[in-house]
């Protein structure tokens, strides 16, 4: 079962690194919560979000991301295997 903790917001985030994809917690006033600047892949989360909140935002945003298994690392692959198995569009 998926849990929301750090330690779940910290593979998360190592997972969009991998992707070459920076994450950035800064002030802004985001309908959804975020943005996404694609060109740069750049990703920018309102800082004012709990871990519940990020963790949902970073799983609504790698379903519309292309995702490149083979840049990741095993332990990547395997906490992606792992939220693909656990929730819907992950």
């Amino acid at each position: 079962m998926f849990r929301y903790t750090q330690n779940s917001l910290t593979k998360f985030e190592q997972l969009f690194r991998e992707l070459h994809y920076e994450i950035r917690y800064e002030k802004g006033t985001f309908r959804s919560g975020y943005c996404i600047i694609h060109d740069k892949k750049v990703i920018v989360i309102n800082r004012f979000l709990e871990t519940e909140a990020r963790i949902n935002t970073l799983l609504e945003i790698l379903s519309t991301v292309p995702v490149d298994e083979t840049l990741l690392s095993d332990a990547s692959r395997a906490f992606l295997r792992q939220l693909r198995a656990t929730t819907p569009g992950a």
